[in-house]
């Protein structure tokens, strides 16, 4: 039957009754002749408990020591999975992502994977075992423990179905797939059979929770079909693949929402050539990366001002860095606001066609939604907002593109309603 990559998301192994819930499944795939290569998360909220466990030690943990402290809770699931297969009769064998052969660069809390060296798995597959890998960790060349970041899991998946050269990579997680947008939000939120990569990896950079973008990237770049699909019931999911229509005539595929934005305004910059290279360029070398970012020329003297956002995680660190560049550059001050969030549209084609932008503002304006700044990409355009307003920019977006009454074949944003862990 060939091989299968599967990942279960923590709200799938949450516990001991849905971990033997998974071996359940695991057991009948490998019963039915499929080569099985299983990533998982931590149990429920073990991510969150950890960070929250290092915050009663200190407020400043380094880096190295909490991507080796996160690690341990995909080490634990991982084990019990192959414990709980072995229970049923079926051979499994587990590996941390070190074991699994998985190099990631040097960056801690954020890493991305360099290459995978997959021969344990293949030997391990090759002895009828399945082999469990544990999610959202690698190694880097001087042996650390390097995590990928929120949502790593699904990278890990991803990237083993490349090395592998599997057919697609299944995710399973507690909702049945992808929506076009929050179904909490939402009543009309509708399910969706499939959805091209370039969309879903918009709506994943934007907001939605169901995949991690790196984890679309790389079923990009490596034609992995991707299914998202419920651990918790047999029901079809929603195909992550190429391009599903020609010239669909609603162009808005789906809503994506954020509320984990926090803004930066650096007052006063001088309006001089590298002024924003120096600025961006201490902030690439913290790690940390601004999202929307706007300034204009002045026409009113040498100076201007110069905006950007970051999560909201990431606001204290930005601050620390951007302060002594302020006064290095001769800037005023720098304001700041960690009480906003993005809304989106995205949809192949909506920025080059006529009247999707206005109708998304007007829609905006007549709910009484102030839009403090805009940006866009081919296929999305997005405004911050207030935190406070995403739910009514949600469904008031959704009414106005229709999106519950497009036709089957739409494709559209994910949601995650379910995921407590950090991977």
């Amino acid at each position: 039957m060939g091989l299968v990559v599967q990942k279960y998301g923590g709200s799938s192994v949450a516990d001991t009754e849905r971990l033997r819930r998974v071996a359940a499944r695991i057991a009948a795939r490998k019963e039915g002749g499929s080569d099985m290569v299983v990533t998982v998360s931590a149990m429920g909220d073990t991510t969150d408990d950890l960070i929250a466990l290092a915050r009663q030690v200190t407020d400043r943990p380094s880096d190295r020591e909490m991507d080796l402290l996160l690690s341990t809770g995909e080490i634990v699931s991982s084990t019990l999975l192959a414990m709980a297969l072995r229970n049923r009769g079926v051979p499994a064998m587990s590996f941390t992502g070190a074991q699994a052969g998985i190099f990631t660069d040097q960056t801690h809390g954020r890493a991305r994977i360099l290459g995978i060296d997959a021969s344990r798995i293949r030997d391990c597959l090759a002895e009828g075992q399945v082999a469990i890998v544990a999610g959202f960790q690698g190694i880097n060349r001087q042996t650390d423990v390097t995590t990928l970041g929120r949502g790593g899991s699904d990278t890990t998946a991803v990237a083993l179905a490349a090395a592998l050269h599997a057919g697609r990579c299944e995710i399973y997680t507690d909702v049945e797939g992808i929506y076009t947008c929050d179904p909490r939000l939402h009543p009309g939120a509708r399910k969706l059979e499939e959805i091209a990569y370039e969309e879903m990896l918009e709506m994943a950079s934007q907001g939605s929770r169901v995949m991690h973008p790196r984890a679309v990237e790389l079923g990009s770049i490596y034609g992995i079909p991707i299914l998202v699909a419920s651990s918790m019931k047999e029901a079809p999911g929603t195909l992550i693949h190429g391009e599903c229509e020609m010239e669909p005539t609603n162009k808005v595929r789906g809503i994506s929402h954020d509320t984990d934005i926090a803004k930066l305004t650096i007052l006063g910059v001088p309006d001089r050539p590298g002024v924003a290279a120096e600025i961006f360029a201490h902030l690439g070398a913290a790690n940390l990366t601004a999202d929307t970012i706007v300034q204009n020329a002045s026409v009113h003297g040498p100076a201007t001002d110069l905006t950007f956002t970051v999560p909201v995680a990431d606001l204290r660190r930005a601050l620390e860095v951007v302060t002594p560049v302020v006064q290095e550059v001769g800037a005023a001050g720098v304001l700041t606001d960690d009480r906003l969030g993005k809304i989106s549209i995205v949809g192949t084609g909506v920025l080059n066609t006529p009247g999707y932008a206005p109708r998304m503002f007007k829609a905006l304006s007549d709910a009484g939604i102030n839009i403090e700044l805009i940006t866009t990409s081919e296929i999305r355009i997005t405004c911050i907002i207030d935190e406070q307003r995403i739910p009514d920019a949600v469904r008031v977006l959704h009414d106005i593109f229709e999106l519950e009454k497009a036709d089957s074949l739409s494709i559209g944003p994910g949601f995650d309603p379910g995921r407590g862990s950090a991977s």
